[in-house]
């Protein structure tokens, strides 16, 4: 029996910690219930303020540890704002960079930025954007809003009126940079033509070569065939009632065909004589050249230019220039972005300008002393009629006879020397006409007269620097010629065969002589194929050293 009644009296015991356990887990149930059910009773039913503001006040200080709903609204409302001002000042900006003709609308761009920028700043909005836990008034969230809106709808409604004007300034400005970026290509591209054909105009072609070395190979085989060295001068060389020619080069074929064209178109040839002018290098090929034919019975004289032995750097303003260093750095420097800088005189930096060959042209007085008048030629003309009449000329006490250039505005002082400077200005009318080298008259009385070469000297010393005058001989020759110049008729001289492919032909043919004056000279492969047969027919063809040559004229 004692074991049945224990049992018994530990069923009770074992039973009241799970019914505790239950009634617990009820009342936290329904106390939510409980204190919603008052919440609700006490807002509606309730006049006791006491209770309701304790009840308010539960509930703000919940809601402050939680984002108030009207801030994002707001952000996106001054997002708005910000996006538009931006895009009103961009709008500003393009304006100012368009140069629009009216300056009206970077002026209302302007003013609509500074409107949303000016609203931001009102005192009731600018608190609604403070950092503080403060609750947000949606009236004046609202008020916002609506101002925004506002600005944000004329903003759009200025951009879409001046939509048109910013389209097409926008072409035109994107045509402008098109524009300056051809330009560019194509001064790029002609920088790097005029450079390509300066290289050309420069080169000696090889079937030229071969030819100075054959007759100089025959000069050396034969030297008592070729060689004047002690024989005397012929009494016609210096003989001033002939007709006498100077002919500077170191172009063998060039200098025969000048001869050749000149003594076959001459009435007389056998009171010609030309006075062939050299380098040491080139000697023994033209003595060889100028007496392989009788060239019609003309007096031929071929010598170098150092047996004129006046001719050196104490005397010579060139010679003496050229030890510079810095003149020798502008003539042969060949690098293309430094030998492109002066397009317009770019050829000019060729070193033939710099050679005392090209200069002799300044000295014939004192080459020639025994004579009167002399007729200069260029190595890159033909002769096309005889030229006695030339010494038939009035010269009216002048120097130099030549052929102006000048039409218009064209081929005038101003474009050959510095009027900037103070010298140039002072003795030079800028619009004085210009005249062309090639075919010159020269009255050798006149110049001794005039002191035509101490001018020179004085002028060619003061450009040391080129700041008178770039390169070249034509502005010293402007220069020293200034007021002594006889102006010719234009038929005795037509230039531009080397560069000019409108010439016309009559013009041509009516032509004393035409001058293959500019790159394409004609015994290159880049001369003009309509011109290089005036010069091409007066080329020795039967001569056994041009046929070795393969000369394909």
């Amino acid at each position: 029996m004692m074991n049945n009644v224990f049992p018994r009296s530990r069923k009770p015991t074992s039973t009241l910690p799970a019914s505790a356990i239950s009634i617990t887990f009820c009342i936290l149930f329904a106390l939510p219930f409980l204190s919603a059910t008052h919440s609700y009773s006490s807002k509606h039913t309730g006049s006791d303020g006491g209770v309701a503001h304790g009840f308010e006040s539960t509930k703000r200080s919940i809601l402050a540890l939680k984002t108030d709903p009207l801030k994002p609204h707001l952000d996106q409302i001054r997002k708005q704002a910000d996006d538009h001002r931006s895009l009103a000042l961009v709008y500003a900006s393009y304006a100012r960079k368009l140069k629009l003709e009216s300056s009206k609308l970077v002026r209302i761009f302007a003013e609509l930025s500074h409107n949303f920028l000016n609203l931001m700043s009102k005192p009731q909005y600018r608190t609604l954007f403070s950092n503080d836990a403060s609750p947000v008034d949606e009236s004046v969230v609202r008020q916002l809003e609506k101002e925004v809106k506002e600005r944000i709808k004329t903003t759009r409604q200025v951009i879409g009126e001046a939509k048109e004007s910013f389209d097409n300034q926008l072409k035109i400005q994107k045509l402008k940079d098109t524009i300056f970026s051809v330009n560019e290509q194509l001064s790029k591209a002609k920088k790097q033509g005029a450079f390509s054909s300066l290289i050309a105009a420069k080169s000696i072609p090889k079937s030229l070569h071969c030819l100075s070395m054959r007759l100089m190979e025959e000069r050396i085989a034969h030297p008592e065939k070729y060689s004047d060295e002690g024989k005397p001068t012929p009494p016609e060389v210096e003989d001033p009632n002939l007709y006498h020619y100077a002919l500077f080069s170191d172009n063998v074929l060039a200098a025969s065909v000048v001869v050749n064209s000149a003594m076959k178109n001459a009435k007389e040839p056998w009171k010609h004589v030309f006075h062939v002018v050299t380098d040491k290098m080139n000697l023994g090929a033209m003595q060889v050249m100028f007496k392989l034919k009788d060239y019609n019975g003309a007096h031929i004289e071929v010598k170098a230019v150092e047996d004129y032995k006046f001719l050196n750097s104490s005397y010579v303003p060139v010679l003496r220039q050229l030890e510079s260093a810095n003149l020798q750095r502008f003539y042969f420097e060949n690098k293309l972005e430094n030998a492109t800088k002066d397009t317009t005189n770019m050829k000019f930096r060729n070193p033939k300008y710099l050679s005392i060959l090209n200069h002799l042209r300044f000295y014939l007085p004192e080459m020639y002393p025994k004579l009167h008048k002399i007729l200069f030629l260029d190595d890159d003309i033909v002769v096309q009629k005889d030229l006695t009449g030339l010494w038939k000329i009035d010269m009216d006490g002048k120097v130099n006879g030549a052929v102006e250039t000048c039409f218009g505005s064209f081929h005038r002082y101003a474009q050959y020397m510095n009027f900037s400077h103070p010298l140039i200005k002072a003795k030079f009318s800028p619009k004085a006409c210009a005249w062309a080298y090639g075919m010159n008259f020269f009255d050798l009385d006149a110049w001794r007269r005039e002191k035509c070469t101490e001018e020179y000297h004085y002028w060619q010393n003061l450009n040391e620097n080129r700041t008178l005058w770039k390169l070249g001989t034509l502005p010293p020759g402007l220069i020293t010629y200034y007021s002594t110049t006889k102006p010719m008729d234009k038929s005795w001289h037509v230039l531009g065969l080397g560069y000019n492919p409108s010439i016309g032909m009559d013009e041509i043919k009516n032509a004393a002589v035409v001058h293959f004056n500019g790159n394409m000279k004609p015994w290159l492969d880049i001369a003009m194929t309509q011109f290089k047969p005036l010069w091409a027919k007066y080329v020795d063809y039967e001569l056994e050293f041009i046929q070795a040559c393969n000369f394909g004229f």
